[in-house]
Parts: structure tokens; sequence; C-alpha cells
């Protein structure tokens, strides 16, 4: 089964891009480093911050992901489509999967672009997937990649620091429990699911993260 076919059956209708948590109605969205901001007084960067961050989506993941878990590791990369034939090379798979031989069962795709803007026309998404397990792949600097986006900060997901939308972005999907796990950037991350009862236990251990915007719905949600 290929990551198409697997949306297709066990998420119907969603689109892999972020925003999950408003596309789905079993979820959550955490707030990640609530109340310590990304820059000191003196405009350097926090890393207290950002250790605290990275602590948080690391212990998220680890609720979720279990050793003997089967993982579809997905990777969208947006693309200009005037470089349609120079394709932008994708790290991810290069740098942070310690079986090199699972390498030659990754699959990419052309997809439409995954944002609604005025200039979705020019652009197209490419989408890498690979199946592995947890133990695969070095997660707990992928995770720390995920959340630099927007800062000059090591590992990354590209090669130039630079953020915005063309950033890739990696979604972490447990085909075993049927839940998606995907950090936007430092500030949060989102966690759907097929079975309220699966992320239940996630709700519980870290409701002082849940994000201050979607309590009241989210409560509603898992009462």
């Amino acid at each position: 089964m290929d990551i198409g076919q697997y949306l297709h059956n066990a998420f119907p209708g969603l689109t892999l891009a972020p925003s999950l948590y408003h596309q789905w109605d079993i979820g959550i969205h955490f707030e990640l480093g609530a109340g310590i901001y990304q820059l000191k007084d003196d405009d350097s960067l926090n890393h207290e911050m950002f250790d605290c961050v990275y602590s948080q989506a690391l212990s998220i993941f680890n609720e979720l992901f279990s050793d003997l878990d089967e993982i579809f590791l997905v990777t969208n990369v947006y693309q200009h489509r005037s470089d349609e034939i120079k394709k932008k090379r994708i790290k991810v798979y290069d740098r942070y999967i310690k079986n090199k031989d699972l390498k030659f069962h990754l699959r990419q795709e052309t997809l439409p672009y995954v944002f609604d803007d005025e200039e979705a026309d020019d652009y197209y998404t490419s989408r890498f997937s690979l199946k592995c397990r947890k133990q695969d792949f070095k997660y707990p600097l992928l995770i720390k990649a995920a959340c630099n986006k927007d800062f000059p900060l090591k590992p990354r997901l590209d090669k130039k620091w630079g953020g915005g939308s063309n950033y890739p972005d990696v979604f972490f999907i447990n085909m075993t429990k049927n839940v998606i796990f995907f950090i936007y950037d430092d500030r949060g991350c989102e966690v759907i699911s097929t079975n309220k009862e699966t992320i239940y236990p996630l709700y519980k251990k870290y409701s002082d993260w849940i994000d201050e915007y979607s309590r009241e719905e989210i409560v509603k949600r898992f009462k």
C-alpha cells in the first residue's frame, strides 16, 4: 500500500498539508515553548526556548510511536514550476535515515500545490514517502530540524536558511495506530487520529501544552 492509498482509506478527504487539526474532527493542537520568546533582550536566539520546544516535540513523538509501529515518513517539498527541470534535492532521506538500504524504497510523486493562494498555479508539490520504523531514522534530529524552520539553526531540512512557505514539511504517520503527527515550526504541532481513544492518553498527559486558542474546542472533542 502506498501513501495515497493509505490516506484514502484511513483519512478520506484529508489533504496532507499544514492545518491538519482544522481538517479532521479527532485531533489536538499543541503549543510548544508557551510563554517563552524565541529571542533574548539583545535579539540573540534564546536557546533555552528551543531546547524546551525540542523536548516537548520529542515527548509527544515518543508517546505516539513505538518501536514496533509501521511508519510512513512523508515529506512535502514545494517548488516553483520554473524549477521543474532542476529538481530540488531532498535532504531528509540522505541525512536522517540510518538504514541506507531503505532509501531504495523511497517513492516520489508530483502533486498540485497544497496551499490555496493567488500564486498556486505557479507551484507544485513533490511528495516523498518511505515506509520504515522508528529505529530506522534519526528522529530526534529530524524533529529538531522541523522546529528550526524560521531560524538559522542546525539541523535543517534544507540547505539554506530562509524559512517561509518553501521549507519542506515532514509528516510522521503511524500506520499501525492511524495517527499523524506534524510539527509546523517552533510554535506548535498537530496530532490527528482515526480513533479518539488512541490519543486520549496524550490529551490527558500533556493537557498543559494544548494551544489556548483551541483548548475549549479540544476539551469538547474529548468529553
